[in-house]
């Protein structure tokens, strides 16, 4: 089966387009909502964490794990892959190869929590391959939160994203990752804040086009995956916020199986 994890409900998008691609392959979901927020918390701990999670997919049966975490993925990858011997996806670099391709788009802009975007991953990265793009990036350090408590529609939230999209759009930004996977569920109010010119990245989308393509080229990876279509999903901490914005991520009830962080 295929592995996927983050720090709370938006892997769930992750899970969702991988689900899409993928209907036939058995999914098994970790969401560690009792330690969520990871974007505030340092290099060691979410390091730690991202170990624990990945311990616990492996022990569920995961053959291929999915870091849909953009926090995790750019400070604890490189950990993951020296411990664990499977295949290791992150989100972050088939986002910016899908920001790379756009060829139009010399003006990227980046959105994620606070530990991602101060980690620079995305501009290194996107600095790397092409030094002549230019990158914006900007903090959104609520926006977790409101999508987590549920405030989808809400003014504030409105509010919220608009104030924090406006010096993306003083820049003239011509594509914009969401470098955070709890942003999908608001894409819509996004592109609508950012202006129809921008073209939105979405990494949950860029990492399952990414899986596709090492599937495709490994063909005994794919036949030792689990079939059936089951999809699981764990959460360290159950509520009834997470399951009704699952349900409406997934459009399909959800059953939770909690597993605390121990057991991780």
């Amino acid at each position: 089966m295929i592995g996927i994890f983050d720090s709370g409900i938006g892997g769930l998008t992750v899970a969702r387009a991988v689900m899409e691609l993928f209907p036939h392959l058995n999914i098994c979901y970790f969401g560690d909502t009792a330690r969520t927020p990871y974007g505030t918390k340092s290099k060691d701990t979410v390091t730690r964490y991202a170990v624990e999670n990945t311990r616990f997919l492996l022990d569920q049966g995961a053959k291929i794990i999915v870091v849909a975490c953009n926090t995790a993925s750019a400070v604890a990858v490189p950990t993951l892959r020296e411990r664990f011997d499977v295949p290791i996806f992150e989100v972050i670099s088939p986002a910016v190869d899908m920001a790379l391709s756009l060829a139009k788009a010399k003006r990227i802009g980046v959105i994620g929590t606070r530990g991602t975007i101060n980690s620079g991953i995305y501009e290194r990265l996107i600095k790397e391959r092409d030094p002549e793009r230019k990158v914006f990036s900007e903090p959104c350090p609520l926006l977790v939160s409101l999508v987590e408590e549920g405030w989808l529609k809400k003014p504030e939230t409105r509010m919220i994203v608009k104030k924090y999209l406006h010096p993306l759009k003083a820049q003239q930004i011509q594509s914009l990752i969401l470098g955070c996977t709890h942003y999908p569920i608001i894409k819509q109010l996004i592109a609508r804040k950012i202006g129809k010119r921008v073209k939105i990245v979405d990494s949950s989308e860029a990492v399952s086009v990414s899986l596709k393509r090492y599937l495709d080229d490994n063909p005994r990876v794919m036949d030792g995956l689990s079939k059936g279509g089951e999809s699981v999903f764990h959460v360290s901490d159950v509520t009834a916020q997470f399951a009704k914005t699952a349900q409406l991520i997934l459009n399909r009830r959800v059953d939770l199986q909690h597993a605390t962080p121990l057991e991780c």
